[in-house]
């Protein structure tokens, strides 16, 4: 019989719960699957600086074993949690100096959500695609510039090193673990009993109404364009009526537009209106006509075009995925 596959959850003072439960959830899940009697498929491990109880940011604790030298670690697959308490384990370094030794050493080795900031520090992920939850996309890539920060995909996968967006995400990443392991038919036994996708809609983009609509710095110019064009964009709307309202020219809108909120004023409008599509859908609005019609995409055509060019998904996919 195959030995179980060892499975090291690392976790750290004030990690996200699910980041460590959810992986665990998804390889335990394996066995339901297996024939009577077959040894488990995977064998799961927390683990931490020091060991012992492990308080995550909900207030539960886990039960953790001491980190394993670093040759114990090969052959295994390590996943490193996030959590409020990445900043904290940084600044103590221990996991990081750990890393260094032991993550090389894995089979696979990957990070859920903030996660990727402590194998970062590492240096495991210079020179490889990287991705985190899309709220902390901008500060690793600041924090670490020589990774390629990817800003919407679900998981990335370079060489034996892995990396996984926010939270739930890290069950997407280990189902394609398990599929890797044992298959797609197994693979698909365990999401569907879990109740999630295999794929999910969209492929590997991160989607979500908060992506899309960039918050305006309060005290900066842009804001202000910003609730003139939510009250407005059932209109149709052109860069130069926008300039025209802020009493700038279409060349200084640009220049602020860019500086605050990281896109030319053209696609600022863009993805208020993808927001308002995306709110209208959620709250069950049947009609895509409607939809279109609401948030100045004219039509049906231009709104599914929009959301597949800006989420991969159609807009009656994202209604199906999000409607409450």
């Amino acid at each position: 019989m195959a030995t179980p596959h060892r499975v090291l959850l690392l976790v750290f003072p004030e990690f996200q719960l699910l980041d460590a439960t959810g992986p665990a959830e998804v390889f335990a899940a394996v066995d339901e699957h297996l024939l009577p009697g077959a040894r488990p498929a995977y064998e799961l491990q927390v683990i931490s600086p020091g060991g012992g109880l492990v308080r995550s940011s909900a207030g539960l604790e886990l039960a953790a074993r001491t980190l394993p030298g670093p040759d114990e670690v090969a052959g295994s697959t390590l996943l490193v949690a996030g959590g409020f308490g990445v900043q904290r384990a940084m600044q103590q370094g221990d996991i990081a100096r750990w890393l260094v030794q032991a993550g090389p050493r894995a089979a696979r080795c990957g990070s859920v959500c903030t996660g990727a900031f402590l194998l970062a520090q590492a240096g495991l992920l210079e020179e490889r695609p990287v991705v985190t939850h899309w709220r902390y996309t901008e500060l690793l890539q600041r924090l670490f510039p020589r990774l390629r920060v990817m800003q919407d995909a679900l998981f990335v996968r370079d060489e034996q090193f892995y990396s996984s967006a926010g939270v739930t995400a890290g069950m997407d990443l280990c189902l394609s673990l398990v599929e890797e392991d044992h298959g797609r038919d197994l693979s698909l036994a365990v999401a569907r009993g879990l109740v999630m996708y295999l794929r999910r809609p969209g492929g590997q983009r991160q989607f979500s109404t908060e992506l899309l609509a960039q918050q305006a710095p309060p005290d900066g110019q842009m804001q202000r364009l910003v609730d003139w064009l939510r009250e407005r964009l059932e209109n149709s709307l052109e860069v130069d009526d926008m300039a025209s309202q802020m009493a700038m020219s279409t060349r200084t809108l640009h220049r602020y537009c860019q500086a605050e909120m990281g896109v030319t004023p053209a696609k600022l409008l863009l993805q208020l209106r993808l927001e308002k599509a995306s709110q209208l859908l959620e709250g069950g609005e049947s009609s895509l006509k409607r939809v279109a019609l609401h948030t100045g995409f004219g039509s049906e055509y231009n709104l599914r075009r929009a959301f597949v060019q800006a989420l991969g998904v159609t807009p009656g996919e994202y209604r199906q995925r999000f409607c409450r």
